[in-house]
């Protein structure tokens, strides 16, 4: 499935302005847009309007839209280079702005590249437990990526142990969706589950940003998760996550600011 398809992503006769229905399956628990799937829309926008791979987005969360409010996504490209196209995507309902997105968007030639993150050691997913999603939340987002868990708690769900090093390692997968920066872009956003992890309660966060930087888009049936939370601090929690497919290849890094909500 592409992923225009899973988010109902519609283009409109004005080439830099798209339409996003909120519908059930997008949302969080709270029944609002889920971040990354805001994210996701912005990118998606930007690299069908430019024709250019994404290099690097980031967003700031302005406010909440709540299902079933339509969102209108105008994208502005001011500067197209010969390799890097600069793009801001500015989501919003009527006159309200939900989320702004900027994003650097193309490639170069190159000979020259490596990886030097380390991807952690994990068991096959098959061999993972699931991670159990409550039948209050059979509907929304979580409903529509399978989570199985490799070390540490869950923190959304309260699911798994507490690790001992802050880190929350997992596989996901979209049953039947496409590879791409926006697909990377959802998955990324389940880095607050790991503010239950460090501490040791049911916990998450809404993100007030989040910036994803993409390695590689490659065919990967799970990507692998691994969830650094690197401080909580005056009711906000720091962390990064990296995106890794079944192969130990890095698709992608993202780190994002989020306000830590104790769900207990």
């Amino acid at each position: 499935m592409p992923i225009t398809e899973f988010l109902g992503l519609q283009a409109t006769h004005n080439p830099h302005r798209w339409i996003l229905p909120v519908e059930q399956r997008l949302c969080t628990p709270g029944d609002f847009l889920f971040g990354g799937a805001a994210l996701a829309a912005g990118i998606e926008a930007m690299e069908q309007t430019t024709g250019r791979q994404t290099i690097w987005a980031t967003a700031q969360y302005l406010s909440f839209a709540r299902r079933p409010a339509t969102i209108d996504i105008d994208v502005e490209v001011p500067v197209s280079g010969n390799s890097v196209s600069q793009a801001r995507a500015i989501a919003h309902v009527h006159d309200k702005e939900i989320i702004a997105v900027n994003a650097a968007l193309g490639g170069r030639p190159s000979d020259q590249g490596g990886i030097w993150a380390e991807c952690p050691d994990a068991p096959a997913p098959e061999t993972c437990p699931v991670v159990t999603i409550p039948a209050e939340h059979q509907a929304n987002i979580h409903h529509n990526v399978e989570k199985r868990l490799v070390r540490g708690k869950f923190g959304f769900f309260d699911f798994g142990e507490p690790s001992d090093d802050g880190r929350l390692i997992f596989w996901c997968k979209f049953p039947g969706m496409e590879m791409s920066a926006a697909t990377l872009a959802i998955i990324a956003d389940f880095m607050p589950s790991g503010v239950g992890n460090v501490l040791q309660r049911r916990a998450g966060g809404n993100s007030l940003d989040n910036t994803i930087r993409i390695v590689a888009v490659e065919p990967s049936e799970w990507v692998l998760c691994d969830v650094h939370i690197h401080a909580i601090a005056r009711g906000f929690g720091h962390g990064r996550i990296h995106l890794w497919s079944q192969s130990k290849k890095l698709l992608a890094t993202a780190n994002q600011s989020v306000i830590v909500r104790i769900h207990e």
